[in-house]
């Protein structure tokens, strides 16, 4: 999957206001509309797939049409039939099947919908599970964090159970443990990097590692460079720069390999708001190839992008 092999050079900046990629036109359900958006997927071509949780539908917008977006799965109301979502938090998109994956949360279930225009119904991937955020690795294992069990698993496509690869032991801010993991990202190496939410820190679990180590926060609630306030989107360069979705300080993060005790700013603390500048509420964050930054702006139903600068 292209997104894990995003070059973002370390000096690199980004424009301080964002424009409007997807909704922006307050909260509803028309398509040009977004309802508490989630997790999102940035494809090659800069389309946006969004997890638009209250609308119960996946939305998909094309880059150059931030008028409407359309629906490629769900929004037929909130239920538990094949041809419905609940609460959907977590996109990706599966190249090989030219599908989606979603972690449709209000069901406690993954399921994959095929990208075909035809398509009327998904397929349980996997079921009765507490799923928040997903991740695909070269070889197509699927992650999935599971908040009840407050563990990630890994899965290969068709199986049920997986392969548990980080925390499972209780809830906790040990090193062994998590309190909440929301987002995921997993790179090359099949390292595996987890926003631990309420331990206000994110996690790198390297393979078949029994504990994690903190690559970001981990020293408690705040709004110091060394400090998250309930982490979600995560995303790694080929650097191995992390960058955070630190939701309720209202900013996007980046945290070298260099400095783990402190991050930089690079997009928001503008205070709360509706401004180019501002956020209200961070969830989704991710890259396109070009490395312009993508996130998804809850409270004011909208994705940012935010163009990554470039210097003669």
């Amino acid at each position: 999957m292209f997104s894990l092999l995003v070059n973002i050079p370390a000096n690199a900046k980004w424009t301080q206001n964002g424009v409007t990629v997807a909704g922006g036109h307050e909260q509803g359900s028309a398509t040009n509309q977004l309802y508490y958006p989630h997790g999102l997927f940035v494809d090659d071509d800069q389309t946006v797939i969004i997890a638009d949780l209250m609308n119960h539908r996946i939305m998909q917008w094309k880059n150059g049409d931030t008028t409407n977006g359309q629906v490629v799965a769900g929004g037929k109301g909130a239920g538990n039939g094949l041809h419905q979502l609940k609460w959907p938090i977590d996109v990706l998109i599966d190249k090989e099947t030219d599908s989606l994956i979603i972690c449709d949360w209000g069901n406690q279930r993954v399921v994959r919908w095929s990208c075909r225009r035809d398509a009327r119904q998904g397929e349980i991937l996997i079921p009765n599970v507490h799923c928040w955020g997903l991740a695909m690795d070269e070889q197509r294992y699927l992650y999935v964090s599971n908040y009840r069990k407050q563990e990630v698993r890994r899965y290969r496509l068709g199986e049920k159970n997986g392969t548990r690869v980080a925390g499972g032991n209780c809830k906790g801010d040990d090193l062994k443990q998590l309190n909440f993991p929301t987002y995921l990202f997993v790179d090359r190496q099949q390292n595996v990097y987890v926003s631990d939410r309420n331990n206000y820190r994110v996690m790198k679990w390297t393979k078949g590692a029994k504990e994690g180590i903190v690559v970001a926060g981990g020293h408690g609630r705040g709004c110091s460079l060394a400090q998250l306030n309930q982490a979600y989107g995560i995303f790694v360069d080929t650097l191995g720069t992390l960058y955070v979705a630190d939701s309720g300080n209202h900013r996007v993060m980046r945290w070298t390999q260099g400095d783990k005790k402190r991050g930089t700013v690079i997009a928001g603390e503008n205070g709360t708001g509706a401004g180019t500048n501002q956020f209200h509420y961070l969830r989704g964050l991710s890259f396109d190839r070009h490395g312009n930054l993508y996130v998804t702006d809850e409270d004011n139903s909208r994705v940012q992008r935010f163009s990554i600068e470039t210097h003669c």
